[in-house]
């Protein structure tokens, strides 16, 4: 039993025992992995609501959120992208900032700018746009390569540095972008490195026609985000991310960990195979999925849960692989079946 099953987790609800409520912004003490599941239930609750028929999505920006990671939302327009980001945001009572990746959006927008002031004689730092809990980058790649790199200190240090200062951001902080397909106008190519630091890839699809017609009723009046509200808060989340930190891994699972992306760079279906980044990632993913199931442990069922959106945006298929019209996906797939299962998951 971990040390984040054995202390409670004091929260009071200021809506009353049903547990529907808003979780106390001063909580005390650490989560339990009951208060995890308890609150990721009512996102969930919340994010259905609004989500029409994607449940396994919002499970794994669920996922993310609790793992301290940052969310990728790939698809065509108009499949509720930035729907789904906005949401996630407005169900915790959080900083919240939405940031237009255009073509002329410029790296000190997101970081911030130190501007002279006239009155102290002085430089003074006017924070950016990355100063919020919640991130929201709406069509990241429509946005140059020197500012796309402005993230990349941002989402790997939560941190900024400008003119040799540098700046802590908030905690929790979760960068959650949209991007376009690289083949729509207009779009430049994510580059590696900022792929690599995005924990999870998901893509919304369409949805199924009982779906889209529910979704004609709740859409099709009133902004369905005007009557969502928050279900938990900032102070909340920090407390249940640490809960998932204390998730035990056995060592037999972190070899099975390691194996598979040992296995995507061994692949000849692969030209780029997984990262030591992305190494780290998928175990943080596994805890959280296995705190979501309720459970202080991981499983390498919890592994497999999440390999494809954790790594198949960072790897990079062979010209032979794309010629055959396979995805990396569907090579993550295949090496999952391929390497070896630890006999004991704890």
């Amino acid at each position: 039993m971990t040390d984040a099953m054995e202390r409670p987790f004091v929260a009071e609800d200021p809506r009353g025992a049903d547990g529907d409520g808003l979780l106390s912004r001063h909580a005390l003490g650490r989560a339990t992995l009951n208060d995890v599941t308890a609150v990721a239930h009512r996102l969930a609750r919340a994010m259905n609501s609004i989500i029409e028929g994607k449940p396994d999505v919002v499970r794994t920006a669920i996922t993310v959120l609790l793992a301290e990671g940052h969310l990728l939302l790939e698809d065509v327009p108009g499949v509720g992208k930035t729907m789904l980001a906005k949401t996630l945001a407005r169900s915790i009572d959080c900083t919240v900032r939405r940031v237009q990746f255009t073509p002329d959006l410029l790296p000190s927008d997101i970081t911030g700018v130190s501007v002279f002031n006239q009155d102290v004689r002085d430089f003074e730092f006017r924070p950016g746009a990355i100063f919020a809990n919640v991130v929201v980058g709406d069509e990241i790649n429509r946005a140059s390569p020197k500012t796309q790199s402005a993230l990349l200190e941002c989402m790997e240090e939560a941190q900024v540095t400008v003119d040799g200062q540098t700046y802590t951001l908030p905690r929790p902080f979760i960068v959650m972008a949209t991007q376009n397909p690289i083949e729509m106008e207009g779009t430049y190519p994510l580059p590696e490195a900022q792929r690599d630091r995005f924990m999870a890839r998901i893509s919304l699809g369409y949805p199924s026609v009982r779906a889209e017609v529910a979704m004609l009723d709740t859409h099709g009046q009133a902004p369905p985000l005007e009557r969502l509200q928050p279900v938990t808060d900032a102070a909340t989340v920090s407390a249940l991310i640490l809960a998932v930190r204390g998730v035990y891994t056995s060592d037999a699972v972190k070899q099975y960990v390691v194996d598979l992306s040992a296995a995507t760079r061994a692949s000849t279906a692969l030209r780029l195979g997984a990262s030591p980044r992305a190494t780290l990632h998928l175990l943080r993913a596994s805890r959280a999925h296995a705190a979501l199931e309720g459970r202080d442990h991981v499983l390498p069922d919890d592994v497999q849960a999440v390999v494809v959106p954790v790594l198949a945006h960072r790897v990079i298929p062979t010209g032979e692989t794309q010629l055959a019209r396979r995805t990396t996906g569907e090579v993550l797939q295949e090496l999952v079946r391929r390497v070896p299962v630890p006999a004991a998951g704890r």
